[in-house]
Order: C-alpha cells, then sequence, then structure tokens
C-alpha cells in the first residue's frame, strides 16, 4: 500500500509556513476537465471544488454535466448540490464557500483543487475579488425585466452592449439577472461592470498553479454537439420539465443555465424540439468562445493542448504542479510518489 501524500497544513499564524497551495484547471466546456480533474486529485492528493456556477443546484444533473457521485473515483468534490434551483447563488456566494472549503481542505493536509470554467467564479477566489456593496435599484429591475420580456433578451444584452461592451461580450443574452445587474451598476454609480472589475487586484493570497486545456476549435465543437446528443438522450426534457413544475419564474438563476432556457422554450410551445437542439449546440458554441475569450485575459496560465496524446498530457500537468509548488516526489509510471 502506497503511502497518501501529505501536503502541508495552512500557513502558522505568525505567517511562516508561507501562502497556501492553490490547484485550478480551467478550460471551455467539454474539453475535458472532468476525466484530467480525476487524474490529477488522485496523483497529487487533492479535493474538488467545483468552479461551475450551476452545478451548486440539486436536480440539475444533465444540462450541468454534473459529475455524479459514483463516478468521482472516490475523490471528495465541493460546491455541489449545495442549493435549491429557487436561490439566486451568486459569486460572493461562491467566494464565501470555495474560501471556506480550500481551508477544510488544506486542514486536513490535503491540495485544494478549483476545477470548472466560470472565469469569474474562479478568479473571483483566485485574487480575492472584492465585491462593492453598490446597493440596487427594484424599480430599475423590474423595468429591465419588463423591457426582456416584451422585446426579447437579446434587446437587454444590446443596451449593455452599448454602455459596456466587454461585460457584453462574457455575459450570454439569456444570463437575464447579470446582465441587469451590469446594467444596475452603471445606472446607480456611472461606472461599468468591466471597470470596477479592472480594479480589482491580481495578486493572489494563495500559492496559485493554473492549468488550463484548450483544443481545435473545430474538434471542441464536434464534442460539444456530440455531449448534447448525449445529453438528450439522457433525459434533458424531463430534467427540465421537472424544473417548470416548481413554477420558477423565467428570470430565475437556475433557469438562465445553457439547456434549461433552449428545452424551458420548446416545452412552452415556442419552438419544435429539433430547433431548441439545434439552438442549445449553438449557444453552447458561442459559450465556449466566451470562455477562451475569458481565459485569455488571467495571467500565469500554463496551456495544453487536449487534443494530443493524453498520457502525455497528463505528464505535462504532473510535471508543472511538480516545478511550480517545488515539490520533491517523483511521479512514477504506477502513479505513486517517492520522495525525493
Amino acid at each position: 500500500m502506497k503511502e497518501e501524500f501529505s501536503w502541508p497544513r495552512q500557513a502558522a499564524e505568525d505567517g511562516s509556513a508561507g501562502k497556501q497551495p492553490l490547484l485550478v484547471l480551467i478550460g471551455p466546456t467539454a474539453v475535458g476537465k472532468t476525466r484530467t480533474s480525476l487524474d490529477i486529485a488522485k496523483t497529487w492528493n487533492a479535493e474538488i471544488i467545483s468552479g461551475d456556477s450551476m452545478q451548486v443546484y440539486r436536480g440539475m444533473d444533465i444540462g450541468t454535466a454534473k459529475i455524479m457521485p459514483e463516478e468521482r473515483e472516490g475523490i471528495p468534490h465541493h460546491l455541489i448540490d449545495i442549493c435549491d434551483p429557487e436561490y439566486a447563488y451568486s459569486v460572493a456566494d461562491f467566494q464565501t464557500g470555495a474560501a471556506e472549503a480550500i481551508g477544510q481542505i488544506a486542514g486536513r493536509g490535503r491540495l485544494p483543487f478549483i476545477v470548472g470554467g466560470t472565469g469569474l467564479y474562479v478568479e473571483s477566489v483566485c485574487y480575492r475579488y472584492r465585491f462593492a456593496e453598490n446597493g440596487s435599484d427594484e424599480p430599475f429591475r423590474r423595468e429591465q425585466e419588463l423591457f426582456a420580456a416584451e422585446h426579447g433578451a437579446e434587446a437587454l444584452h444590446g443596451r449593455l452592449g452599448a454602455v459596456d461592451p466587454e461585460a457584453a461580450q462574457r455575459l450570454h443574452p439569456n444570463d437575464l439577472r447579470r446582465v441587469i445587474r451590469a446594467l444596475e451598476v452603471y445606472h446607480l454609480t456611472g461606472q461599468t461592470f468591466s471597470e470596477q472589475q479592472a480594479g480589482q487586484t491580481k495578486e493572489s493570497p494563495y500559492e496559485l498553479c493554473i492549468i488550463g486545456l484548450t483544443m481545435d476549435r473545430a474538434e471542441l465543437y464536434r464534442r460539444i454537439e456530440q455531449r448534447v446528443d448525449l445529453m438528450m438522450e439522457q433525459g434533458l426534457v424531463e430534467e427540465v420539465q421537472r424544473l417548470l413544475a416548481r413554477d420558477l419564474p423565467p428570470t430565475a438563476v437556475a433557469m438562465q443555465g445553457l439547456g434549461y432556457k433552449e428545452i424551458a422554450n420548446y416545452l412552452q410551445g415556442n419552438c419544435s424540439l429539433e430547433a431548441a437542439v439545434e439552438l442549445l449546440k449553438r449557444d453552447t458554441r458561442r459559450f465556449a468562445k466566451r470562455q477562451l475569450s475569458w481565459f485569455r485575459h488571467m495571467k500565469d496560465i500554463h496551456w495544453i493542448d487536449m487534443g494530443e496524446n493524453f498520457h502525455n498530457n497528463l505528464q505535462s500537468i504532473h510535471a508543472i504542479i511538480a516545478g511550480k509548488f517545488q515539490v520533491d516526489l517523483e511521479y512514477t509510471s504506477n502513479q505513486s510518489f517517492r520522495r525525493g
């Protein structure tokens, strides 16, 4: 039985132990983060923190491509299935929950490992963003909701594009809650959401190792279409039916997730199932493009092309992690550690 590698606990009270190591794996949807993360977690004695804004919701499994308990290979996963779809889970909620999980994981002598594709969520933890309390304007929010209901989500998204093109590029038109919040921030402060983000510090309280997965765009799009077809086979329509039966409002955060808005549109009689599926594939391709655009603005990412040999990719990833954290351990062919 191999010895389990133990990471140093969090810094001592006097700070002598240095920064807490934090491993991060990012990349667009369908690039292979889940499969890769399991191997990394087993190799480096890590626990995974989901960095996905929709996997927090119970009962939303298929459309979010959630890794189920029986698929986790014994690796603890955090921030999955922690709230009901009625709750408007926010990036501030994620930041708090992830910070708590990091502390708990490190306290067990294991490596905290964030895996996900929601760029703002991941960055908010990596660099401990401060979210200004700009207040709210409920009449303004209702006005924007009514505008979207009358003219469509794309028209509201166009309003955001007129004042904050960078935020509009990053936010999906169907993400009404965040689009409205970005408009509200500008309405209340005269400063765009993007300007507020740009003012955030990029110094991390952690010893970061960020791995980014990418692949040829055509191959990524092919994998996205395959994933959507599989979701349909697994019962995405029935999953959305169950959500609609809960009488969730159209503006609920949970209903803005990819797959849910498109299939709900079909179930409400607004389009054919075939058209809904094609729209979902198109929207997911666009989402992957926006994810990559977001990640390009992040710094210190070690990129791995997943179109090459998977085993070689893993060897490269392990070498990056060992080098970044200066861990004097040798990775061997049987995935065991030997102290150097």
